[in-house]
Order: structure tokens, then C-alpha cells, then sequence
């Protein structure tokens, strides 16, 4: 019976293809499911439990949605009791992993961002910010011909709300030499009705646009499934 535990636990008699690091290599990256993938980061179980199966158990955990796994954070990571082995350094291997997959999303856009609609600023915002659980506010800068200059978060905010200053905004704009701006924040929530708070400083932030000749492009609301544009809405 121990010696089927220990069997169980070290994976020592799996078989080499069967086997996440060794099958990675012998047959390439996309071979391997998700789970394979974050036992590889994992790299050891815990008592009573390989590493494969605490794998498919955080995965359970999240609903088997990666997207969901990488918005948490190394807390509740280890908040979880059927996690038996989930130390520190776990949880920050795999919160760690999971943000660069998010930036590398972002990063495809970098080289070759001209935004042409707002679905193109879309595509840029969409990986760092639809995942937040909190919101926040981030602003992309234009030269002449619509590409993106600077990507800049302006503030950070709780649930509910964040500030931005308009000041701010526009002070960067001009460090830049930035001719265009596109202002962005996330609702957490999903919703993607603009409050009469967003409406107010869109309004702001348009007036001093045109008093100092950086014109505000749009104002983007992010969410996981879709956006709300004020250019697109009209009301720019």
C-alpha cells in the first residue's frame, strides 16, 4: 500500500512521454494540456497527491477557465483548503506565469499599433485591463499617423471607482508630443454602461483636448467580453 502511494505521489514510474517536462520535450509545447502545463510549474504534489492531480484540482477549482485563474493572486491561491501543498512559492510561480501570458498579449500589439477603430484600441487594452479586479484608469497616446506612442496607466482605484485627473492626462500628452488621446478604464463588474461620472469627465477631458490641440479620440470602457466606445456612441 505505501509502496502504491509513493508510486502515486513521485510519478517516478510513469513513463517518459507520459510525463509533463519529459513529454514537452519529446513532443513539443502544444501537446500538453493546461494541466500538464501547470504541474510543469508546480513541479512537485503534495502528500497524498501527485503533481498531476493537484494540477486538475486547481483547475477545478477555477471552473477549468485559465482566464479565471489569472485573476487571482497568491492569497487565494493558498486560501484554499483542498489545495493541501499549495505553498508560497507555488502560488507565485503560477500568479507569476499567468501575468506574462497576460502581457504577452498586450505586447503582440506594440510594434505595429495603429489604431484605426476602436476595436484596434480594444485589442490593445483588452489583455491588461478586462481581468482587473479593480479598476483602472490608462490612457494611449497618438502621434500624426495614429500610432501608439505611449501606453500609460494614469490611476488605480478600488471596485467601484477610479480618478483620473485631467491634468495629468493632458501633461503627459504633451511630454509626448502626442497629437491624439485615448482614454480607457475597466468595470470589473462586466457592465459596460457608462455612468454619469465617466459621461462628466469624458466631457472634461474633450474640452481641454480642444483648448489644447490634443484631440481626445475616444473613451474606451473594457470588460472580458466586449467594450463601449464613446466615439462609436456618438458622443465625442
Amino acid at each position: 500500500m505505501d509502496d502504491l502511494i509513493e508510486q502515486s505521489y513521485t510519478m517516478k514510474n510513469w513513463a517518459e512521454e507520459d510525463k509533463p517536462r519529459e513529454k514537452l520535450l519529446l513532443k513539443g509545447k502544444h501537446t500538453l494540456s493546461d494541466a500538464e502545463l501547470i504541474a510543469i510549474l508546480l513541479r512537485t504534489g503534495s502528500q497524498g497527491l501527485n503533481v498531476m492531480d493537484l494540477s486538475k484540482r486547481l483547475l477545478h477549482l477555477a471552473d477549468n477557465d485559465l482566464n479565471e485563474l489569472g485573476r487571482w493572486n497568491a492569497n487565494d491561491y493558498l486560501r484554499h483548503k483542498t489545495l493541501k501543498g499549495m505553498g508560497q512559492t507555488k502560488a507565485i510561480t503560477l500568479v507569476a506565469a499567468l501575468e506574462l501570458g497576460r502581457r504577452r498579449q498586450g505586447a503582440a500589439f506594440k510594434q505595429r499599433a495603429q489604431i484605426k477603430s476602436s476595436r484596434d484600441a480594444y485589442a490593445i487594452l483588452q489583455p491588461m485591463m478586462a481581468d482587473l479586479t479593480e479598476e483602472q484608469f490608462r490612457m494611449l497616446l497618438l502621434n500624426q499617423a495614429n500610432k501608439v506612442i505611449a501606453n500609460e496607466i494614469i490611476s488605480l482605484g478600488g471596485r467601484a471607482a477610479t480618478v483620473a485627473d485631467v491634468r495629468v492626462i493632458f501633461r503627459q500628452a504633451i511630454l509626448a508630443n502626442a497629437v491624439g488621446v485615448i482614454v480607457a478604464h475597466n468595470h470589473p463588474s462586466g457592465q459596460l454602461k457608462p455612468s454619469q461620472s465617466d459621461i462628466d469627465l469624458t466631457r472634461k477631458l474633450k474640452q481641454a483636448g480642444d483648448i489644447m490641440e490634443i484631440k481626445l479620440l475616444d473613451h474606451i470602457i473594457v470588460a472580458e467580453q466586449g467594450f463601449y466606445s464613446f466615439a462609436d456612441e456618438g458622443m465625442l
